[in-house]
């Protein structure tokens, strides 16, 4: 699960002008908690991978366009990566109702990635070690973070199905983020659906 945090998915949260409308159509939330649910019921392994800026990335020489517009507007600020102060409750927090499932002592939460995708980070290390080659995607957002997650897991071998309506993106006058993603998710992913299908087969799969 990609980015499950306050910025992204809380009307609180500083994208929420542009993301809320597609969260709010896709019921990306609730679909996100059903996947946790589903997850913690039948023991299927959960990898969160985050985003986070620390002070120092703030000092970056060049960015690209949205790098420039998330650091400007504070977005998944921390004040140090040795450091927790300031971070409960705010936007690069968990959104508040998926902490019981991200903090089960179960959860593994990766370092972040700090662009888009998980070349930065160690997601695909902790999915390799865990004898993982089949991801279940979800998360925010969507034609961004997620979808690059999508496309670095399939160039490293794993085999990954997108799940349509636990993700969003953005929308705004000029463009849609989702229907973008949307289209890549068909041409690229070894398969797409949504929450409810994808609940119904997990279940299937882990039933003894």
């Amino acid at each position: 699960v990609t980015d499950p945090q306050n910025d992204f998915l809380s009307p609180e949260g500083v994208t929420w002008g542009v993301v809320g409308q597609s969260i709010t159509e896709n019921r990306t939330v609730e679909n996100i908690g059903d996947l946790f649910e589903v997850a913690e019921e039948t023991g299927m392994p959960v990898f969160i991978s985050p985003h986070y800026y620390f002070e120092h990335d703030h000092k970056w020489q060049f960015e690209g366009t949205l790098e420039t517009l998330m650091h400007a507007i504070g977005m998944f600020d921390r004040p140090s990566a040795l450091d927790l102060e300031g971070f409960e409750g705010s936007g690069a927090d968990w959104l508040e109702e998926y902490k019981p499932y991200i903090e089960n002592g179960k959860t593994v939460v990766t370092s972040p990635h700090k662009v888009y995708g998980p070349d930065s980070n160690d997601l695909v290390l902790q999915l390799r070690k865990a004898g993982i080659d089949k991801v279940i995607l979800a998360g925010m957002s969507s034609n961004l973070c997620t979808e690059s997650h999508m496309r670095s897991l399939i160039e490293a071998g794993f085999e990954v199905m997108v799940v349509t309506d636990a993700t969003a993106g953005a929308i705004t006058e000029h463009y849609n983020g989702y229907d973008a993603s949307l289209t890549n998710f068909r041409m690229i992913a070894s398969k797409v659906d949504n929450t409810e299908n994808t609940v119904k087969a997990i279940r299937a799969a882990y039933k003894k």
